[in-house]
């Protein structure tokens, strides 16, 4: 079960960057990249800061970094490393088929890739989900100096299936442009034991740029 989950977390980070190849391509006449995170910042984005609740869910816990990225997050002391790449980086809770999950992906671009048209698409078809009733949550939040898309899927018709929190933004590191793709999951059944702790290691999250 453990390895199916990250195969479906890393599938749906792929699909989002074939999505962001197709952006390149269908926008090569926009301008670069900036180093707020692709002109997001421009837009209305709240601080990402964990209630007292989702701080408490973390209590005790213990603070990993991901040194290849020069990332860091704090996760309950229960949770265990599955994988630490170049650009994947992997975490879970116990609980089984209810785990949760912590998954970062790193999506080098171009330098000319066009961050700002990218982001917005992704917020764009966020709210088309939303639309539909498959997302009931998405904001642009700011998270250690990264204006991002935050959105939560909304609670699955089938409680084995998952159920994402997930945040996305741009960066500029060592010289290169990146995608971040950070995703919290578990089921629709596990969403309520695992949520606060979701969202504390969320806003925990400490990036370079």
């Amino acid at each position: 079960m453990k390895n199916l989950m990250v195969l479906l977390f890393l599938g749906f980070a792929l699909s989002l960057c074939n999505l962001s190849e197709k952006l390149h391509k269908s926008s090569s006449s926009n301008s670069g990249p900036t180093a707020s995170g692709g002109g997001a910042s421009s837009k209305s984005a709240e601080h990402g800061q964990a209630t007292a609740q989702q701080t408490a869910a973390l209590a005790g816990g213990q603070q990993i970094k991901w040194d290849r990225q020069g990332m860091s997050f704090t996760v309950p002391s229960n949770w265990t490393e599955v994988e630490s790449e170049s650009k994947s980086f992997v975490w879970r809770s116990p609980g089984g088929s209810d785990a949760a999950t912590l998954n970062v992906s790193i999506s080098p671009m171009d330098e000319s890739f066009p961050t700002d048209a990218s982001i917005q698409a992704f917020y764009n078809g966020a709210k088309t989900r939303a639309k539909n009733g498959e997302v009931d949550e998405l904001k642009w939040v700011e998270i250690d100096g990264l204006t991002g898309v935050q959105f939560r899927e909304a609670n699955p018709e089938k409680p084995d299936d998952f159920r994402r929190l997930q945040w996305m933004a741009y960066r500029k590191y060592l010289g290169q442009v990146q995608m971040i793709n950070l995703m919290l999951a578990t089921t629709g059944k596990g969403y309520d034991q695992h949520k606060d702790a979701m969202y504390g290691i969320l806003y925990s999250t400490r990036i370079t740029h």
